[in-house]
């Protein structure tokens, strides 16, 4: 199995899950997260796999001197044509995950790695390369695919069949990713050289309501009960994604 780049048709998928409350949320939680953490002044900020740049754009926006990187020409020119559109520069790099350390030279403040882990072919190998992007005291946000969610949630539609084969991953051309991330698989992996300060749920509560009552729902108070409720003990752990915000060891 290789690493998932996206084509035209994926891109055209992603743009629409954007345009929706499941993208809201997400970007929601994710904001709240680093506006919490981050200092007050412009920062370096590199985003691995930046795909259509939403959060790049929203941290240039901010003032923050932002890189993307991104293998699928696809995304990588909706960036483009995101920030022109918004009136803001950033520098836009086509490369894979692998190809960074040796074409880009300093270190950054901030690394942003958002629902890339779940789409590799063996997620933990990039979690060295983030480690040697980040400057010693900078910040890494990691956002992944939960694997415990994806569990709750074939339990909840009574897919025993399928949770007895274990075939939680999705198909190649879907886009379910590939390889769903134990939390606490990955919680090992970045020992050495991650300490997790803060982890919140990204939609906690939102893919476990019936369609009809998603329907019905104002995006507003959505946004307001997901912030609310993204640490809260028993229900961050079901979030559709995680974030953990990350200082190297």
């Amino acid at each position: 199995m290789s690493d998932r780049h996206f084509d035209q048709l994926a891109t055209r998928f992603a743009e629409k899950i954007y345009g929706g409350a499941k993208g809201a949320i997400r970007l929601a939680v994710l904001q709240a997260d680093l506006k919490e953490s981050l200092p007050a002044r412009p920062l370096r900020v590199l985003d691995v796999g930046a795909g259509l740049g939403h959060m790049s754009l929203w941290l240039a926006q901010q003032g923050h001197d932002v890189t993307l990187t991104e293998p699928a020409e696809p995304m990588l020119e909706g960036a483009r044509q995101r920030f022109a559109e918004a009136g803001q520069r950033g520098t836009f790099i086509q490369a894979p995950w692998q190809d960074l350390p040796t074409s880009l030279s300093e270190p950054y403040d901030l690394v942003i790695c958002h629902a890339v882990l779940e789409w590799l072919a063996a997620p933990f190998t990039i979690l060295p390369v983030l480690r040697q992007l980040t400057a010693d005291n900078g910040w890494l946000s990691l956002a992944f695919y939960n694997r415990d969610a994806l569990i709750y949630r074939n339990l909840l539609k009574g897919h025993f069949r399928k949770m007895r084969r274990n075939t939680l991953a999705g198909e190649k051309q879907s886009l379910t990713p590939q390889e769903p991330l134990d939390p606490r698989e990955l919680a090992a992996q970045l020992e050495g050289l991650w300490r997790v300060e803060t982890q919140s749920g990204v939609r906690v509560f939102h893919d476990y309501m019936p369609i009809e009552f998603q329907a019905r729902a104002e995006l507003a108070d959505l946004l307001e009960m997901e912030l609310a409720h993204r640490r809260h003990p028993s229900f961050a752990g079901l979030g559709r994604y995680l974030h953990w915000m990350c200082r190297p060891v």
